[in-house]
């Protein structure tokens, strides 16, 4: 089992969710915000996952509020928003912090496997990794970057 399968983290609805149940399939994650000038890129995410969850490809949204304060909702307003205004139906996470001494353990663990450009930093709304079947971390793709820009990279990873 790779470190990546270690971690757990609560559902935006409060429940577990444990990543060794994503052992063999390809995960996105990105962390989010619902007021941010990038949040239309939910609408490329679920395309991305109505086209490849069949595959074996999960995303995950991590709502983190660290940036120009533009998650700054409760669990309930996160859900609705991404509901209403996106269609979202992959999974969303409870809010956490992706910088500082209470990031969560998942980003300390991706911003070392794959660092940016600020190092191990996360620069701002909806940087996004993505991790193999394996559990290894493949690549990290730049907040500007829109998901429809590296769905090679996805493909790929899927072996499709």
């Amino acid at each position: 089992m790779s470190q990546f399968h270690e971690f757990k983290i609560n559902s935006l609805q409060g429940k577990e969710l444990d990543f060794n149940n994503y052992n063999g399939k390809v995960v996105l994650a990105v962390n989010t915000a619902s007021q941010c000038k990038l949040t239309p890129q939910y609408d490329e995410l679920q395309k991305l996952h109505k086209k490849y969850v069949d595959q074996g490809l999960v995303i995950i949204a991590f709502p983190c509020n660290q940036f120009g304060a533009q998650e700054p909702g409760e669990e309930k307003d996160i859900e609705q928003g991404c509901l209403i205004n996106y269609g979202v139906d992959f999974t969303v996470t409870q809010k956490i912090e992706v910088n500082g001494k209470n990031s969560h353990p998942i980003f300390e663990y991706l911003k070392v496997e794959l660092p940016g450009f600020l190092g191990n930093k996360i620069k701002w709304n909806f940087t996004k990794f993505l991790i193999g079947k394996d559990g290894q971390p493949i690549k990290r793709f730049a907040p500007t970057t829109k998901p429809l820009a590296f769905e090679q990279h996805i493909q790929k990873a899927l072996g499709i």
